[in-house]
């Protein structure tokens, strides 16, 4: 038989801890070790329970969540440590997932999602609850415009500037690119406009100044 995935909760309204513990109940691979009612508490039965997997809360008093995460992974062995909050602001989740937290869930989560955020986090993955999971993956789509020189282009229209900047010829670049030469021109009319210059030459200099070319 496998280990158990034994348990420490982590929350400071009574509550909600009998009720995540009536859930854990219905579990026979979960075993619940402990429960605290701060961060510095789930520090301290962490060190001493070792539990393979906290369910953590992330404002509590008495030492809050966040630097408790930050604690915790000074503890050996490590556990493995779930947030389970009310709070979804992008904060409070690249706080958490900074500090060291494995997967964050929302307490309005329904039964089935909990207790597969509890077996992928237990067994060692990493998992959000959806409305998480989309503001994740809104963050670094964002952040990936960002990065990228004149997010406002197309990976079309940059293309052609690349090929610009490189001195290519309108009909080269069509050539190239297997488009035809009227193609060529709207994509290089449209970074002209979203560039804000009057010329290939102006484009060129500013392709080349953000490392393009």
């Amino acid at each position: 038989m496998p280990e158990p995935i034994t348990v420490l909760i982590a929350d400071d309204h009574p509550m909600f801890r009998r009720g995540l513990r009536a859930l854990l109940g219905t579990m026979p691979e979960v075993e619940v070790l402990g429960e605290a009612t701060d961060g510095n508490e789930a520090v301290r039965l962490a060190e001493d329970l070792h539990p393979r997997l906290i369910l953590l809360d992330l404002h509590m008093p008495g030492g809050d969540g966040l630097a408790a995460i930050r604690r915790l992974t000074a503890v050996t062995p490590q556990p493995r440590i779930l947030v389970v909050t009310m709070f979804e602001d992008d904060d409070s989740v690249f706080a958490a997932l900074r500090a060291g937290a494995r997967g964050y869930v929302l307490k309005d989560t329904d039964e089935d999602e909990m207790m597969r955020a509890i077996h992928a986090v237990g067994n060692g993955g990493s998992i959000f609850s959806p409305a998480i999971a989309t503001r994740i993956m809104a963050f670094f789509a964002e952040a990936g415009r960002a990065a990228a020189p004149f997010p406002d282009l197309t990976p079309s229209e940059r293309g052609v500037l690349q090929l610009m900047a490189r001195g290519l010829s309108n009909e080269t670049i069509a050539a190239q690119l297997s488009l035809s030469s009227k193609t060529v021109r709207n994509y290089v009319s449209n970074v002209f406009s979203k560039l804000h210059v009057v010329s290939r030459a102006q484009a060129i200099v500013r392709a080349r100044d953000a490392g393009l070319g």
